[in-house]
């Protein structure tokens, strides 16, 4: 009687985790946002930028960058006591994009992390989710040092449908990630209700 309880527990622990992939173009954001949010030390794969890999990876607009994630970022946060997050950040470097597909098994939902001065670095990851029906939030993120534009220019911009949400956030700021990954989440659900009423 006690093990078969224990087995019940365990289904329920299992059942509430949720892998959860951030993704995005070269130098957005990625690492940031995970571990901001991340409630245990996150799990980086960064290598510093040599002069080989600047000749291979875009740097324009992201000059000042020392490091790269070469296989992924990991962390993981509770949301409430029933919704345990697991988050995979993937490279953001083309030569990397072949890893995405593994990345993404098993995955519930994505962010899209975008910035607004390389907007176009983000449509490999929409165009990714799109093909494989994931949903998926866009998240811009905010630099200090970048013009802010409002969510609905960004979707205009990125010929987003207007059921997937656009909104703002600082990577580097717990609150702001985490909202990101909430709206995510009432996004994953209302598209499971939309599914289920077909």
């Amino acid at each position: 009687m006690a093990s078969e309880g224990s087995e019940e527990g365990t289904e329920r622990r299992l059942s509430s985790a949720v892998k959860i992939v951030i993704a995005g173009g070269f130098g957005v954001g990625k690492t940031t946002l995970v571990g901001s949010v991340s409630e245990v030390p996150p799990l980086r794969t960064e290598e510093l930028i040599t002069e080989a890999s600047s000749e291979v990876d875009d740097l324009a607009g992201v000059e000042a960058k020392s490091t790269t994630t070469v296989a992924l970022d990991f962390g993981r946060i509770t949301i409430n006591p029933e919704l345990i997050l697991y988050l995979f950040g993937t490279p953001g470097q083309n030569r990397f994009w072949f890893m995405w597909d593994e990345l993404a098994r098993g995955a519930l939902g994505a962010v899209v992390l975008a910035d607004t001065r390389r907007l176009d670095s983000c449509f490999p990851a929409v165009d990714f989710f799109e093909r494989r029906g994931l949903p998926f939030v866009v998240a811009v993120n905010c630099f200090d040092t970048t013009y802010r534009y409002g969510t609905e220019e960004v979707r205009g911009a990125l010929d987003l449908d207007p059921h997937i949400p656009v909104l703002l956030c600082d990577a580097r700021a717990r609150d702001s990630t985490k909202q990101v990954l909430i709206t995510l989440m009432h996004h994953v659900m209302a598209e499971a209700r939309l599914a289920g009423a077909h």
